[in-house]
Order: structure tokens, then sequence, then C-alpha cells
């Protein structure tokens, strides 16, 4: 049974107000107005909003003031320490292009086809640079105890302090979590990582976020020590997660038994039957290779288990030029015989979902679009709820009216859902 043992508490007074162990929602959902999960404590004062974890770590901010750009949207600091603008987009575009209503604004480059630059803008730099200096004024000697003490242990945890915390969670796992699988939307990109391998059976041209390091398995001994680790780095704040990435970039490449053995014992170090948030998850990266080897009895044993299980597939092409040009070393026919087989685990298995990675770009054969479609649409006799078909730009920091107007197109006519991938690191 999903427990929590903190208890609600507030103060307010003519400047500031104070609530301890706030309740969100405990389930991730789809909605078109700002919602926030899990147990957190808020401090407002006449300017701003600020949200912490339960370890005091701080999470979420918002300005009160008219220059901030929409009252709905907010600023998340990431548990990487990367902060990130949560922008509406009009809801409606952002959702169909997406798959959820609000378009996280990154400070690094990626991707994206869209969004502005919201780092540019004067109110929110003032939170991402002084939000600790504005706590810090605070005199905590004026407020009651619980709250004094709460305020310290904030005002405790400074920039410099959280830089440092994100780099001990690298290096529990080795390096950093370069990017995240897209299906971790579903969970808002708060996922515990647990690496079981390092590097990818390819080295493909075009890849700009995997490292070049020989596929190898880690052993028992490095996965056990880094769940422990994790388990005391998230601390408290345990209780608001249900999701594991088990990785790293080809995580379906290591055995059956190691990734079934990581996600029992995950499960209950990470005591996911105590967190706040309903239902668990787990995200893994695979190649086509990796999933055509991989036994139906895994995924049999996968099905059973106290996870929705998402298993995202880099496919890039089903055109046999553009996969050359990409350094990809596939051909047509293992696609189609991975995607075929994707269709067929997602109408077998209610707790397995196998979702699909395509490139975007000005530069590739027009065969590549024509293939794709053919493969999305002509393929499949009929509309199906699973199996997201991802289209990641092949450009960084580089947007493209076109490419843009082809996503929509290829969209319109795909019998599955179909959205972009913005690639985010944790």
């Amino acid at each position: 049974m999903k427990t929590d043992t903190a208890r609600h508490d507030s103060f307010a007074d003519s400047q500031i107000s104070i609530e301890l162990a706030c309740r969100g929602d405990t389930e991730y959902t789809k909605v078109s107005y700002p919602v926030k999960y899990g147990l957190f404590s808020k401090l407002e004062t006449k300017n701003y909003v600020f949200e912490f974890n339960l370890n005091h770590e701080i999470r979420h901010a918002k300005s009160k003031k008219k220059e901030w750009l929409h009252p709905s949207e907010w600023l998340k600091r990431t548990i990487g320490n990367d902060w990130i603008y949560y922008s509406s987009g009009g809801y409606a575009g952002v959702f169909e292009a997406l798959g959820e209503y609000y378009l996280p604004n990154l400070t690094y480059a990626t991707n994206s086809l869209l969004g502005g630059k919201p780092f540019k803008e004067n109110e929110i730099l003032n939170i991402t640079e002084h939000w600790h200096d504005i706590i810090s004024e605070i005199p905590a000697d004026r407020l009651p105890e619980p709250f004094a003490q709460w305020l310290d242990s904030v005002c405790s945890n400074s920039p410099e302090k959280l830089q440092k915390r994100a780099e001990a969670l690298f290096e529990i796992s080795g390096s950093r979590v370069s990017v995240i699988p897209p299906d971790a939307r579903h969970v808002d990109y708060n996922i515990i990582p647990v690496n079981i391998c390092d590097g990818c059976l390819y080295k493909c041209r075009f890849c700009k976020v995997k490292n070049k390091k020989k596929f190898a398995e880690r052993s028992d001994e490095d996965i056990e020590n880094q769940i422990v680790q994790l388990k005391k780095f998230y601390g408290k704040d345990m209780i608001n997660y249900n999701a594991l990435f088990i990785g790293e970039h080809d995580g379906l490449a290591a055995s059956g038994s190691l990734i079934l053995e990581t996600m029992h014992k995950a499960f209950d170090v990470f005591e996911f039957s105590r967190s706040i948030m309903k239902h668990n998850y787990a995200f893994i990266f695979g190649s086509v290779d990796s999933f055509l080897e991989t036994g139906m009895s895994f995924f049999e044993s996968l099905d059973n288990l106290d996870f929705l299980t998402f298993i995202n597939i880099g496919i890039e092409s089903y055109d046999q030029a553009t996969l050359d040009l990409l350094g990809k070393p596939l051909t047509c026919e293992k696609v189609k015989l991975a995607f075929d087989r994707a269709m067929h685990i997602n109408d077998r298995f209610a707790n397995i979902e196998i979702t699909c990675n395509f490139v975007m770009d000005d530069s590739l054969p027009s065969s590549h679009h024509k293939a794709l479609l053919s493969l999305i649409s002509k393929n499949t006799g009929r509309t199906r709820p699973k199996g997201c078909i991802y289209l990641s730009p092949l450009q960084f920091g580089n947007p493209s009216r076109k490419v843009l107007y082809d996503f929509y197109r290829i969209k319109a006519a795909s019998r599955f859902p179909t959205f972009l991938y913005l690639i985010q690191r944790l």
C-alpha cells in the first residue's frame, strides 16, 4: 500500500506564507493547466512562488510580477541541476506536436522546432540566478518552529551545493544521462537512472548524444552499488518517484535476466510500493538488433512485473539510402521485421509499449519520407493507440519551418500516435 508520513502545516503573515508537505496530484495526467505532483513544500512572497522537494531542494519557481510571460508557466529545476521553462505555447499546438500540454524550453542546445527564448527574459533570469539570494533575505528568527528550521534547511541548499549534488548523481553511474527516452514525458522526466550497461551496439555518424564507449554489461556488484547509492541520494524525496531508466543507450542489449533482476531489485530497494505516485514505470532504449534478438519469453516475464515498461527503438529510417547516409548498419528488411514485431508485442502485452524513433531533416533523400509514410500508414491496416512514433530533427539549435511542416504532414497520415522527440538530458 502506498503511504506517506509527512504532516501538512502552514504559516502566513503579511510578508510570506509557507506550506509544509503540500500534497499534489498522485498520478501523471495530460491537462492544459499547471499540475504539481507528489509531496512538496511551498514558499510564497509578494513577488515569487518557490517550491521545494522533501530534501529541501528547490524544484519549481515562478514570478508574480507583470513581467512574467504567463501566469500558468513556471520554471523547473531538474535533479541534474538544469533549469527548464515550461511554456504553454498555445496548448493545442504544443499537445499536437509533443503529446504534452507544456513545452519544455531548455538552457542547452537541443533539436527543438518549437518555442522561443525565455531564458533571455529578465524576470526568468532573475529567478534562475538569484532565487537563493531572495529566500536568504527572509529572516528565519521571526518564524515559529518548524518553519524557521525548514527555511534554514532550504537556504543551506545553495546553488553551489546543488551543483555538487548533481555531480554526485552522475558519479554514481559513471556519467550523466545525456539523453532520456522520449516516453519519459509520461512522468515529466522524473526518473531514477540505473545503468546496467555502457555504450550502444552501433556508432552511427549522425548521433550527437551518445558516447563512443564499446558496448559492455555492468557487473552485478556495480549495479547493486548504484542502487544502494541512489537510494541514499534521493533520500526522503524517494517517495515522490515511481519511474526507472534502465540505461545506458541500448539497455535492451543486456541479457534479459540482468534487466529483470535489476528491475526487481530496484523496485524493492527504492520501495516503489510506498511511492505516493500511482503506477510504476520503466524506460529502456533498444536497437533494432537487440530488439530482434530478445526472446519472447523475456517480454512475457516483463509484462508480469509491477511496471508499465516503455522500450524505445532507434530505427531512424525505412529507406536504405538514408540508413547508409546516417551510418546506420541496418537493412530495410531488418527495419521491417523490427517494426512488425513492435506492433505484435504492443497488441499482445498490456504492460509493455514499444515505441520507435525516426529522423527528420531537409538534407535527407526524398525517399526517406516516402518510405516512412509507407511504414506507418500503408503498412498497418488500422489506427493503433499504442506504439508511438517519435520524429527527431537532426539539427540542434536550428529550427526549420519546412521540417515542422513535414512533421505535421507525416503526423496527419500516420496511423500511430506521432510526436516530435525533444531530446533532453537528466
